[in-house]
């Protein structure tokens, strides 16, 4: 890729009399995903991962990025002018270092105010001295002549069938758990946390369906922040008459400037823009910011309510049903030797599969079906133009998920193609207990999931080997199939898991330029037991697709194990069997047989 895109932006820093400029991929709500208008460092570099960070200075030019993507990145990233910085590598240098080598003291670095979070650009500035962290307005929009408008578009309601709780309920659990004596303005601007709050959905942004919004909430009135004309008539009763003061979208700022910046509080103060969040500064008090508490909803949010639980089921048994039709579409195409299946054809398949239900809305995420060594790049998405053939004597992996009305859904299965190596059936054997065992925990309340993290990782670990992404994380309800606030990683986070958390378990081997492994079930946190000791919890597995018998080491996956396996497996058979058809229901008989 030609470097005139660095040239432009260099030229529209020096107007703007700037030396550097830090871009993370982000929109003004902070998302895990962006429209197409906020996606600057797919513009600027061809990186079109979701997730990293790139810094421009008028010599260098440099993108942090993840674990996930960095065999991706540095495909991507070739001839662009922009060096690849692997984010918690050894000899990685951070972003502060990093430009601190490379400007002088004093000298100015921008961030586009909308891109930017107050308490990022709090804690960067500081991290910067004596380098200068300025605001500035979208450099972008003048150099990047094609890009796309802002699109809103309609706004779904969803059903209280669904939902399993009334908009007032939800909101008199948010003013208990703010728990504010005096007046308070508490301020949303997480798309996911505000559609759960409100019973609604959108379509504004691709996998995750969300509307553009920002909510408002006070003890005794909820405001909503949409663009006008995205509300229907039906909608707009139902939130009124639930006591919703619906407001437009772009009046958010100047409504804030009616409250003393003393009351209001941030939820949390990382996910709502630089600008949003100044200009509730302009009366000149304090602003106080409840980071603490500052993920009441999304804290709500994640424990799932009876509704929701049995909505997760029903979406597995739909799911598993498109799975069973893909995968013996996957086997019984691939014996057709004169018309060659391409990772891509394979990749559209699961969703015509999926589509059959009338409860399917969408893709909770791009597929990714990778033949071979595609399947060593974690979060490898093929396309049309760049994809393999799916041949033989190696692995095929497939991660994709459904967004369902009633729920969502991701799952990853891993099946053997033609002949396989020792190694591999040792690693796809290892990598299915690790989940396994994760899946078979017992723990008292209050574990975090870094406490559990070994359980799956431990037996890659075994064998001298190591996935560097997470092992899981939270699953919304017809939201965001990636969603906070718990997560499993080697990395601690203090949130503990508690009954109605719906989480993936998903360890994983991938060695480059060969193969790539990983399995993945959804899970549900619930009680196990209550006893002198106190509760216990653990885990119910709720998706429900068949794993491929055929690489299994039988000895070194163990006894405990197999039953675990052979168990499952015949769950699958009895809960999808009733859906299927003839050809399908015998499919599935077989590949669900016990293991001896």
């Amino acid at each position: 890729m030609a470097t005139y895109k660095l040239d432009l932006l260099r030229k529209a820093m020096k107007e703007q009399n700037v030396s550097a400029i830090i871009v993370p991929m982000a929109d003004p709500h902070f998302g895990e995903y962006t429209q197409e208008h906020y996606k600057c460092i797919k513009w600027l570099s061809g990186f079109d991962g979701s997730a990293g960070t790139i810094v421009v200075t008028m010599k260098d030019a440099a993108l942090w990025t993840d674990s996930r993507y960095f065999l991706q990145a540095t495909i991507q990233l070739a001839n662009s002018g922009i060096e690849l910085q692997r984010l918690k590598m050894p000899g990685t240098e951070s972003i502060e270092v990093w430009l601190k080598g490379r400007l002088q003291a004093r000298e100015r670095v921008g961030v586009v105010k909308d891109l930017f979070s107050f308490s990022e650009f709090s804690s960067l500035k500081s991290e910067l001295v004596p380098l200068d962290l300025i605001e500035i307005e979208d450099i972008f929009q003048n150099i990047w002549k094609s890009r796309p408008a802002v699109e809103f578009y309609s706004i779904d309601q969803l059903d209280d069938i669904y939902a399993g709780e009334s908009i007032s309920s939800k909101h008199s659990r948010v003013v208990e758990e703010i728990r504010e004596e005096g007046d308070f303005i508490y301020i949303l601007s997480t798309c996911d946390d505000i559609a759960w709050l409100f019973n609604i959905r959108g379509k504004d942004i691709k996998y995750n369906p969300v509307p553009f919004s920002y909510a408002a909430i006070t003890r005794e009135q909820l405001y909503l922040f949409v663009k006008n004309g995205t509300v229907c008539e039906e909608l707009y009763k139902k939130l009124t008459n639930e006591g919703v003061s619906i407001r437009e979208y772009d009046d958010f700022e100047q409504f804030l400037l009616n409250y003393s910046a003393n009351a209001v509080r941030i939820a949390p103060p990382d996910k709502i823009s630089l600008r949003k969040y100044t200009i509730s500064l302009l009366s000149g008090a304090t602003f106080k910011s409840d980071t603490l508490r500052g993920g009441i909803v999304a804290n709500l949010k994640a424990v799932k309510n009876p509704t929701e639980i049995n909505g997760f089921r029903k979406a597995m048994i739909l799911d598993g049903v498109a799975w069973v039709k893909y995968l013996r579409y996957i086997e019984k195409r691939l014996q057709d030797v004169d018309n060659p299946l391409g990772e891509w054809e394979a990749a559209g398949m699961i969703g015509r599969f999926r589509a059959e239900s009338d409860l399917y809305v969408g893709e909770s995420f791009a597929p990714i079906v990778a033949f071979g060594h595609n399947a060593a790049l974690p979060h490898y998405e093929p396309s049309e133009e760049i994809q393999s053939i799916i041949a033989k004597d190696n692995f095929l992996l497939t991660d994709t998920g459904g967004q369902y009305i009633c729920g969502t859904t991701d799952t990853t299965r891993t099946i053997a193609i033609g002949e396989i190596t020792e190694e591999q059936k040792r690693d796809y054997t290892l990598v299915l207990a690790g989940m396994i065992d994760l899946a078979m925990a017992k723990f008292p309340t209050g574990t975090r999931g870094a406490q559990l993290d070994i359980l799956a990782r431990g037996k890659v670990f075994s064998v001298g080997k190591m996935y560097l992404h997470g092992t899981g994380h939270g699953v919304g309800h017809y939201l965001c199939v990636h969603e906070g606030p718990q997560s499993i990683r080697m990395e601690d986070n203090l949130v503990t898991f508690k009954p109605g958390m719906v989480t993936s378990d998903e360890p994983a081997i991938y060695e480059e330029g060969r193969y790539g492994i990983r399995s993945e079930n959804l899970l549900l946190c619930r009680e196990w037991c209550r006893n002198n000791a106190g509760t216990f919890l653990e885990f119910e597995t709720l998706t429900l697709v068949p794993f491929d018998t055929r690489p299994i080491l039988r000895n070194l996956l163990g006894e405990e194990r197999v039953n675990w396996l052979n168990e499952y497996h015949q769950r699958v058979f009895r809960e999808l069997s009733p859906y299927l058809k003839n050809e399908d229901r015998e499919w599935l008989k077989t590949k669900t047989a016990n293991i001896d």
